[in-house]
C-alpha cells in the first residue's frame, strides 16, 4: 500500500534499516531548508545558518537515540507507550532547544542575560513541534508497516489455505474409476486374457502417471486435459466396449487455454455411471470446447436417460454427484481457480440427455487474452 507517497511493498521498505536512514536524511535536509528559506525570508542574515545546522545536527542526534527507545516501546502496552514517548520527546525538547538557545546566544553575545529566556522559549516551541511530528511519522510508518506485514501474512495463509482446499479437492477424485478398473483388470485376469489386462493395466499406468506427476493445484492445458480424457475413457472403453461411445468437437483456438487438471473428468465419470451403465445400447458422451467472447466453453454431453434419471433437481449439484465429490468438487474447484469469473450449468441435452455447461476465462498462463475469432472444429471419436 503507498504510504506518503513511498510505495510500502517493495523496493523501498525491503530493507528497513537502509529505509529508516533514507527517510532520516531527507527529512532532517528538508527540515534545515525550509528554516533556512523561512530565515531568508525574514531578514536574517546568512550568518544564521550556522547555528540552523548546529541545531539540525542536535536534532539528528536527538532522533537516533529517541529511535532506540521508540523501538522497545512500540511493542508496549498503549498507556507504557504514549506516557514513556511523551516524556522522552519532553526531555529532547528541553535538551534540544538549551543547545539552540545557547548556541544563538554564543554567536549573537546580548548584553542582557535576560534576553536567554525568549531565545529558550522560542526554541522550545520550534522543537517542541519538529520532535512531536518526527515521533508521529515514527509511529505511523512503522505501524503501516506492521499492518501490512500482516496482511501479506494474511494473504498468503488464504493462499496457502486456498491451495489445501485445491490439493484436497483433487485427491478426492477417482476413487470409484481405480476400484473398478483394478477389478475389471482382476477379472480379466481369472479369465486369462492376459492381452486385454496388459493393455488396460498399461493404460490405468499411463493415466495415474500423469495424475500423480502433475500438482493438484496445477493448470494444464486443454489440449493435455483432452488427451488424459483419452486415456481415462479408453480404459473406460475396454470394459464397456461399443456401448461407449466418445466423441470430440474441440476448437484448435481453445485448445492452449488453461484450466485445473482433472476437471473435466468427473463429468465423464458421471456420464458414464448414469447414461452407459444403465443402458443396454450405451450410450455417446461428446466433449466439446469453443470460444464464447473472452471465455471458453465446455460442454460435455450424453444421450442417457437425462435429469429422469436423477430426481435432484438441477440446482441441486451435490445431490447428483456420482461419489460424493462429482458435481460439487468441480464447481468448488471452479470457484477457487477463477473467483466469480466463471459459469457452470447443469440441464438437459437437445438430444434428450444430460448436459453440463464451463464456461471459464481464456487465459494462457494466467493471462486473460482477448477474444479471438474460431473458424473451425475438429472432431474425433
Amino acid at each position: 500500500m503507498p504510504l506518503f507517497g513511498f510505495p510500502t511493498s517493495a523496493p523501498f521498505f525491503d530493507n528497513k534499516a537502509r529505509a529508516f536512514w533514507n527517510l532520516q536524511a531527507l527529512g532532517w535536509f528538508a527540515w534545515i531548508g525550509l528554516r533556512g528559506v523561512s530565515s531568508v525570508a525574514n531578514g536574517q542574515s546568512p550568518s544564521f545558518l550556522i547555528p540552523l545546522s548546529i541545531s539540525a545536527f542536535t536534532g539528528f542526534s536527538i532522533t537516533l537515540i529517541l529511535s532506540a527507545f521508540y523501538s522497545k516501546l512500540i511493542d508496549r502496552r498503549p498507556v507504557v507507550m504514549w506516557g514513556a514517548t511523551f516524556v522522552l520527546t519532553l526531555l529532547g525538547t528541553s535538551l534540544w532547544a538549551f543547545i539552540d538557545a545557547w548556541v544563538v546566544q554564543i554567536q549573537s553575545p546580548v548584553i542582557d542575560n535576560l534576553a536567554f529566556t525568549p531565545i529558550l522559549l522560542g526554541a522550545l516551541y520550534i522543537d517542541a513541534v519538529s520532535l512531536g511530528a518526527w515521533s508521529a511519522l515514527y509511529y505511523a510508518i512503522n505501524y503501516f508497516l506492521r499492518l501490512e506485514e500482516q496482511q501479506d501474512r494474511m494473504i498468503r495463509l488464504e493462499a496457502q489455505a486456498a491451495s489445501a482446499q485445491l490439493a484436497m479437492l483433487r485427491y478426492q477424485l477417482n476413487p470409484h474409476f481405480l476400484f473398478n478398473t483394478l477389478n475389471s483388470i482382476s477379472t480379466l485376469v481369472l479369465l486369462k486374457q492376459t492381452e486385454p489386462a496388459n493393455a488396460m493395466l498399461s493404460r490405468l499406468s499411463a493415466f495415474l502417471r500423469y495424475t500423480l506427476a502433475n500438482e493438484p493445484t496445477a493448470q494444464v492445458t486443454l489440449a493435455q486435459e483432452i488427451e488424459t480424457l483419452k486415456l481415462y475413457l479408453d480404459i473406460e472403453k475396454m470394459r464397456f466396449e461399443e456401448r461407449l461411445r466418445p466423441h470430440f468437437a474441440i476448437d484448435p483456438v481453445v485448445s492452449r487455454a488453461r484450466l485445473p487438471s482433472l476437471l473435466l473428468q468427473p463429468l465423464i465419470e458421471n456420464a458414464i455411471k448414469y447414461a452407459v451403465t444403465p443402458q443396454e445400447d450405451g450410450a455417446d458422451i461428446t466433449i466439446a470446447a469453443q470460444l464464447s467472447g473472452q471465455n471458453v466453453r465446455i460442454t460435455v454431453s450424453d444421450t442417457g436417460p437425462g435429469l429422469s434419471a436423477t430426481p435432484p433437481a438441477p440446482t441441486s449439484v451435490t445431490a447428483m454427484a456420482s461419489t460424493g465429490v462429482g458435481l460439487a468438487n468441480i464447481r468448488d474447484r471452479l470457484a477457487q481457480a477463477f473467483g466469480d469469473q466463471h459459469r457452470f450449468d447443469v440441464r438437459t441435452s437437445p438430444e434428450g440427455g444430460f448436459m453440463v455447461v464451463v464456461e471459464l476465462p481464456f487465459q494462457l498462463d494466467g493471462q486473460r487474452i482477448p477474444a479471438l475469432e474460431s473458424k473451425e472444429k475438429v472432431g474425433s471419436a
